[in-house]
């Protein structure tokens, strides 16, 4: 059937992209870490981790412009190889550390970041329509996320000591590298979606229209096409939708620094959480998978049971992972001392610090930013079903900008103004996302109602 062929894209696309993301969310994770440990042995070496990630994202939000260009030539596919190629590179740039080497890797890793996200939203668009966007959306968003299980299960075991020896830390490197080359060979051979495909009632389709769906024509090549497609992406950055939605990708963008690389570290620095804090690291990551994995498997469960409009609730969602989260950034603001993110200190927050509590704070951040990106993805999936490349680079180039900011500024700022940004900014994105959604969903409705009267009359008239 092409329902189970298209499906089937989707999770040969989601298991290539939870191996690759294994290797490079689990050195996100512990790249801070690591380099501290690394500057300990050789006096050097000057690498630091806020920095690479802080490049990485940068150059991910300008190649975030020309990936649209890019794709318009090769498609999704070839993008989708080329940029897991560039995320493999950067794990094996760990194996000789250099300080020069690791920020050129790091560029690099951030033109790669910009194909494989800007693919994967138009790979996922075209093997979905409306009524299997979100369920796709949740199905992919858990799978990719059980990557914080499998990498950071391996740190916990493997970090067992204050002190992260050089031997230790290349098993690691050589592990997670692996895993990443694994991820890129599946991705080599996603396959193309069937032809035959209905972009649902976004585009005017209605369910009972899909059989008679011609495929699209086939746009102009080469440097026209290219040319065309940033067009296209300018324009669409200017539009209302795009700009109200935009503060809800920002939030999503500094909520992505947090987690994934400011507030595992600043576990590992905090002394009073005990002897073994830095396997906490590995820890603190496995439940921050088990958060995201949990709600996007809850999200995708609910949106296979919704009916033809039944993905117009995304609203409710994000206003529970806004309640969800913001009792992780009360916790962590509780349990951590301001200067943890920058490096070992035996100060302590409100309260003594407790792991327990630490560990909870990750479950909650998982699951809350689980809340936030599934709905995203299923909103421009339908609301751009054909534009989903500009869309989701215009995703990726406002998240990956608010990420290399606060990757930036977490080398100067403490936790608890880190956590005055992240819940000002959730406010905010909330009501955004809320607003867009309600007003789609309104209209949505109505045009669904009309679309099926037309073609209900317009059978009766031919009967």
């Amino acid at each position: 059937m092409e329902f189970d062929r298209r499906f089937l894209n989707v999770l040969m696309l989601s298991f290539g992209f939870m191996l690759v993301f294994t290797a490079f969310q689990t050195m996100g994770n512990i790249e801070k870490t690591v380099l501290e440990s690394i500057k300990n042995e050789d006096s050097s070496f000057s690498g630091d981790g806020y920095t690479s990630l802080a490049i990485i994202y940068a150059a991910l939000a300008i190649c975030n412009w020309m990936a649209p260009s890019f794709i318009s030539i090769t498609g999704p596919r070839v993008a989708i190889f080329v940029g897991s190629c560039c995320y493999a590179f950067f794990i094996a740039s760990f194996l000789s550390p250099s300080a020069t080497f690791l920020y050129t890797a790091s560029a690099i890793l951030g033109f790669g970041g910009s194909l494989i996200w800007t693919g994967h939203g138009q790979y996922l668009t075209e093997n979905s329509d409306s009524e299997t966007m979100s369920r796709n959306a949740g199905v992919f968003w858990a799978i990719f996320q059980s990557s914080l299980f499998a990498g950071n299960l391996f740190v916990y075991f493997m970090f067992t000591e204050p002190t992260i020896e050089g031997s230790t830390r290349h098993l690691v490197f050589w592990v997670l590298t692996g895993l990443s080359i694994v991820g890129t060979s599946l991705l080599a051979f996603l396959r193309r979606p069937p032809l035959l495909l209905s972009l649902g009632e976004a585009e005017g389709v209605s369910h009972a229209d899909k059989e008679l769906a011609m495929p699209e024509p086939q746009g102009q090549k080469g440097c026209t096409a290219a040319w065309n497609a940033f067009k296209d992406a300018l324009t669409l950055f200017t539009t209302r939708k795009i700009l109200l939605l935009s503060l809800t990708f920002i939030y999503t963008g500094l909520a992505l620094t947090f987690f994934s690389g400011v507030y595992s570290s600043s576990i590992g620095f905090t002394e009073a959480m005990g002897e073994k804090r830095k396997s906490l690291v590995g820890l603190s990551g496995i439940c921050i998978g088990i958060g995201e994995v949990v709600g996007g498997a809850i999200f995708g469960m609910l949106a296979s049971r919704a009916g033809p409009i039944g993905r117009c609730t995304g609203w409710p969602v994000v206003v529970i992972g806004f309640f969800v989260t913001l009792f992780a950034y009360i916790s962590i603001l509780l349990n951590l001392p301001n200067d943890s993110p920058f490096s070992d200190t035996n100060q302590t927050g409100f309260i003594k610090p407790v792991p327990v509590l630490a560990m909870i704070g990750s479950l909650t951040l998982g699951f809350g930013d689980a809340c936030f990106n599934t709905q995203i993805y299923s909103l421009l999936g339908v609301l751009y079903a054909k534009e989903s490349a500009p869309a989701f680079a215009l995703f990726k180039f406002c998240q990956s900008v608010a990420a290399a900011v606060s990757f930036v500024y977490s080398s100067y700022i403490g936790l608890h103004a880190q956590l005055s940004i992240l819940i000002f900014s959730m406010l905010l994105g909330t009501v955004a996302f809320c607003f867009i959604d309600r007003r789609y969903s309104n209209r949505k409705s109505t045009d669904y109602t009309e679309t099926d009267t037309t073609l209900g009359n317009s059978v009766s008239h031919e009967e």
